[in-house]
């Protein structure tokens, strides 16, 4: 894992174990399946829980908001290549479509 790659993942998921983002790297060979990865483990997470938690007069704790960032996030980075995925891969397929319309004639 090169420092662009690094300082990347650090970008996307925040401070973490550099030892354990190399070793994830090294297991997954992607920065995006890293990425992926962790903020699955982290929905999961905030899912095993309660997402909201009242105690009248005392505390209210909300992390909806905190799993809504979480899918956009993901969202995020499924829509977009990482910083190691290579540019133009000719093994991804592309469509492109175009309507067709008749020309107008003016006589």
């Amino acid at each position: 894992m090169d420092d662009t790659v690094r300082a990347w993942l650090l970008a996307q998921l925040g401070p973490m174990d550099l030892a354990e983002l190399t070793g994830r790297y090294e297991r997954l060979h992607s920065a995006r399946a890293v990425a992926l990865e962790v903020l699955s483990e982290r929905r999961a997470k905030l899912l095993a829980e309660p997402l909201r938690l009242v105690v009248d007069g005392v505390v209210t704790m909300d992390q909806t908001a905190n799993l809504t960032g979480l899918e956009r996030q993901l969202a995020a980075i499924q829509a977009n290549p990482g910083p190691d995925d290579a540019a133009g891969d000719d093994a991804v397929p592309h469509l492109d479509v175009t309507a067709l319309v008749p020309a107008r004639r003016a006589r």
